[in-house]
């Protein structure tokens, strides 16, 4: 009979300092394993960063911002007197009334009509140099829709065919009642934004009020020097709007 050898004897018996090495096999790759674990720990960590960012984020509420309060109040009385100031105030004409008129071109959207023509006021004529040709006709269909009581009239010499010319009527006691009364319907608009702002802002310390994120009495306090910001915008909107009125009805 022939003996077999495997071939580790033969190496074995070739080599005589020769050591096997064993190595061990597993169904399962030890880097799976080893990645699960990392996995886990990771998604541990970024929950527990995710929860003491949160809690950070409640207990660094302020009761006493009233940064946004105060912006909305600004950006409403900014809007106040920006309408005010294109009411006419004792018989004069602000050109800005005819630059903020929307043109609408045969292409595209709605233009303001201070970026397609120069409005040059003169005494009791105001006049609208149009930049193009083909702009003429709608900048004279704004002017002429936008209830100002103002008609467009070509260059009586004849020399520009560009230029408009409109004669401002002298205000009488009708056109200064519809003045006033829209300095009023202005000064309603501006009283409603300052009152939403307040609910903003109420709505605000209610909610650190229900997360318990801000102590009672600091909400208390908040709460008070909220209305006193509030109450200083509403006299600001009177005062403006009572000017107006005066100087509108003079």
């Amino acid at each position: 009979m022939i003996a077999i050898r495997s071939p580790l004897a033969l190496v074995t018996a070739t080599t005589p300092n020769y050591t096997p090495t064993i190595r061990t096999f597993s169904n399962t790759p030890a880097t799976f394993k080893k990645g699960g674990k990392a996995a886990r720990e990771a998604s541990r960590a970024e929950s527990s960063s995710s929860s003491s960012s949160s809690a950070a984020t409640a207990g660094s509420e302020d009761p006493f911002d009233f940064s946004a309060l105060e912006s909305d109040i600004s950006d409403a009385v900014e809007k106040l007197k920006s309408d005010l100031s294109q009411l006419r105030q004792g018989g004069r004409f602000n050109p800005q009334v005819l630059e903020s008129l929307r043109v609408q071109l045969k292409q595209g959207g709605p233009v303001k009509l201070g970026d397609l023509a120069q409005v040059v006021p003169k005494g009791r004529v105001v006049q609208v140099v149009v930049g193009e040709q083909e702009h003429l006709k709608p900048v004279t269909s704004s002017i002429q829709s936008a209830n100002l009581n103002l008609t467009p009239q070509a260059d009586p010499t004849g020399q520009n065919p560009l230029l408009l010319n409109i004669p401002i009527p002298p205000p009488t006691a009708e056109s200064r009642k519809q003045a006033v009364a829209a300095a009023a319907k202005a000064g309603d608009v501006a009283s409603n934004s300052v009152r939403n702002a307040r609910q903003g802002q109420q709505k605000k310390l209610r909610a650190m009020q229900l997360s318990k994120s801000a102590r009672p009495d600091d909400l208390k306090k908040a709460g008070t020097q909220m209305e006193k910001v509030v109450e200083k915008g509403v006299q600001e909107v009177k005062k403006i709007v009572d000017a107006a009125k005066k100087a509108l009805d003079a």
